[in-house]
């Protein structure tokens, strides 16, 4: 006791000194949401914004097209109380607005629009149509843009329909439905591309047109596409149109069933079965049709579904001197995931290629269009009716504000002939960046079919070969074995740590879409040191007692840190949460369906879209989760009952 009194005030400050220590030690690496804030851009009471299209004028004000058909001018928009001003209305679904010398364009469903206010009374008095294309009234007939092009047309894209019978295959039912098309000032338009499926993201990218696909039949996944004139992109709806006297495309549908099977099979009753993915049989890839249809063009970016979002929408490009070291490079939203990707591109013998990485998750609902205002912010605009996405709202205007504090990431990712170099935008800590086990690289590719979707196939893991870290810690280069041409490479950096504060990336994953090798210098590897045997005498161990049998947990219930791992990895969490419907249903309503482990597994391997009428995007097949991590799965499924 005596001695505890005497103690007591030195054993208090040192207990506190040890508890701040321990505590600046084991603070956690910054999060995305640290360095960029979601702020919520306050409407009119009773305003639906259902965003379809976003754009500002030279004057600050914010212009906002929603899917309901109006058009509102929202004057200081960055301010605390924006001022909302209706412009115009009675418009019909509205995806998409820019301003262009005065005026304000908008496509609809079947025609580009050009609204004016002549008398300056701060609406619009002259609805005026710059040019239409036809309409079969199919409920999925979108249309998207217009984006302006250096020459001063328009870029729209159009969505396909889908089948009577056969409900789930893309259909082009009038000219030009699943085309990319250029319409001139004068109204005159000019077919532009073809093999759009969803094509809801048209971007005009530093003079060049781009635009974003969505995963369904014929498309693996989303990704982001250049477009030529003359180009096809996967789908082959819109080759029904190819034999008109303006298609830049002379591919004929006949010409494109011969190379990838339309997998077109009816059953006793004589109505067409639809196509599902069989394990087993044989497939070809983009890259290998590509051999015999030299117009596809190939995606410069895949977006791999369920991880970097499942329903990608509008590419724009971040301008210079804006948000530090990301100027110049592209960010894509995603209405599913209700979040945005940021994309590296580069040409590699003249062909763009690029990376993909997670940048800000977090949005209120599906993120469909996006625009920088003058102080550097970046307004959202969001929707997700008919479509499902995460966020707790349908709807929503939002601002993303950067801190002006550059996050620990990595700035670029470029191909090497033998591997990659990835720049940094902080000094990496030496020791972690030139041990080779803190990097782990792999990668797949997808299967070309009339299947909604693919599973990754041909995965392989890259053995690290050797590191470079250059002289100023910001560049590494790694040299991995058998870098695979037209696979996604995924880019994993767990050990990465921060020179300074030892922080890990933000965002530690970068999907790397390889179209091009190189043709460099490869990387000279310095041999791994020999560790000499040790005699015979002493690496002989000394003999333990045998160890009891393992207990068998093979039923047992994963724990909440093992399941978090587990939807992680297999991208489960990308459409389901334990208990809130978001793109697909929550898992307490799958567990009130009391299924046995064995046939959830069964359907997240062939999943019966039927069986959730409520749901617009159907669940894909995801035959390439492990069937011991599935029973997992469902285990845990059925434990919340």
């Amino acid at each position: 006791m005596f001695r505890l009194n005497i103690n007591l005030k030195t054993l208090t400050l040192s207990a506190v000194a040890l508890g701040m220590s321990l505590s600046l030690f084991a603070q956690e690496s910054p999060k995305e949401e640290d360095f960029f804030k979601i702020l919520k851009v306050p409407a009119p009471e009773g305003t639906l914004l259902e965003v379809g299209g976003l754009t500002m004028l030279p004057n600050g004000n914010l212009g906002v097209a929603t899917r309901r058909g109006d058009v509102f001018i929202v004057e200081n928009p960055t301010a605390a109380r924006p001022y909302f001003r209706k412009f115009a209305s009675g418009l019909h679904e509205i995806l998409g607005l820019a301003y262009h010398e005065g005026s304000l364009y908008m496509v609809q469903r079947g025609e580009l629009t050009k609204l004016t206010d002549l008398n300056s009374d701060g609406k619009a008095d002259w609805y005026e149509t710059i040019a239409s294309w036809p309409l079969s009234a199919h409920y999925h007939e979108y249309s998207f843009g217009p984006k302006i092009t250096p020459d001063g047309a328009f870029i729209v894209t159009a969505n396909v329909a889908f089948g009577d019978q056969e409900w789930w295959r893309g259909e082009s039912r009038v000219p030009y439905r699943g085309w990319t098309l250029k319409i001139h000032p004068d109204g005159r338009i000019e077919p532009w591309a073809t093999g759009m499926r969803s094509p809801a993201g048209p971007g005009v990218l530093n003079g060049e047109v781009f635009y974003t696909e969505n995963q369904g039949d014929y498309m693996a996944s989303g990704g982001l596409w250049h477009l030529e004139k003359g180009d096809f992109s996967g789908h082959p709806a819109g080759l029904r149109w190819s034999e008109l006297p303006e298609s830049p495309i002379k591919m004929t549908s006949s010409q494109f069933d011969a190379v990838v099977d339309p997998m077109k099979i009816k059953d006793a009753n004589g109505r067409f079965i639809k196509p599902e993915n069989d394990v087993n049989a044989p497939f070809i890839t983009l890259a290998e049709a590509k051999k015999s249809l030299p117009a596809i063009k190939l995606p410069a970016v895949w977006m791999p579904h369920g991880v970097h979002g499942i329903s990608n929408s509008e590419p724009i490009v971040i301008p210079e001197g804006y948000w530090g070291p990301f100027a110049g490079q592209i960010l894509i939203g995603d209405q599913g995931q209700s979040k945005i990707m940021r994309v590296i591109l580069e040409k590699v013998n003249g062909v763009y290629q690029g990376a993909s990485i997670d940048f800000r998750s977090g949005f209120q609902s599906g993120v469909l269009r996006m625009v920088f205002a003058a102080d550097q912010s970046l307004f959202v605009g969001e929707t997700n009716r008919g479509w499902g996405s995460a966020g707790d709202a349908n709807e929503g205007l939002q601002r993303l504000v950067w801190n002006r504090e550059a996050p620990f990431e990595m700035r670029t990712v470029k191909a090497k002939p033998d591997g990659f170099e990835i720049e940094f935008t902080k000094p990496v800590d030496r020791k972690s960046a030139e041990d080779l086990s803190s990097y782990l690289i792999s990668s797949f590719t997808y299967k070309y079919f009339p299947v909604y979707g693919s599973p990754p196939v041909k995965p392989m893991d890259h053995e690290v070969l050797g590191v470079e870290v250059s002289e100023d810690g910001r560049k590494v280069r790694i040299a991995i074995k058998d870098p695979q041409q037209y696979h996604v490479h995924k880019i994993s950096l767990p050990g990465i740590r921060e020179a300074i504060n030892s922080h890990e990336l933000v965002h530690t994953d970068a999907y790397y879409t390889l179209n091009e090798i190189p043709s460099e210098d490869k990387m000279v590897i310095k041999p791994k040191p020999v560790v000499a045997a040790l005699p015979a005498a002493k690496a002989a161990a000394p003999a333990s007692k045998p160890s009891a049998p393992a207990k068998q947990v093979s039923n047992a219930i994963p724990s909440d840190e093992e399941i978090k791992a587990l939807l992680t990895k297999n991208t489960c969490t990308a459409c389901h949460q334990k208990d809130k419907k978001v793109v697909g249903p929550a898992y307490v309503d799958v567990a009130k369906r009391n299924y046995s482990p064995e046939k959830i597994v069964e359907l997240i391997y062939n999943p019966q879209p039927q069986n959730w009428p409520g749901y617009a995007t159907p669940m894909a097949a995801m035959p390439q989760v492990p069937k011991e991590e599935a029973l997992k799965i469902a285990r845990w499924i059925n434990s919340l009952k």
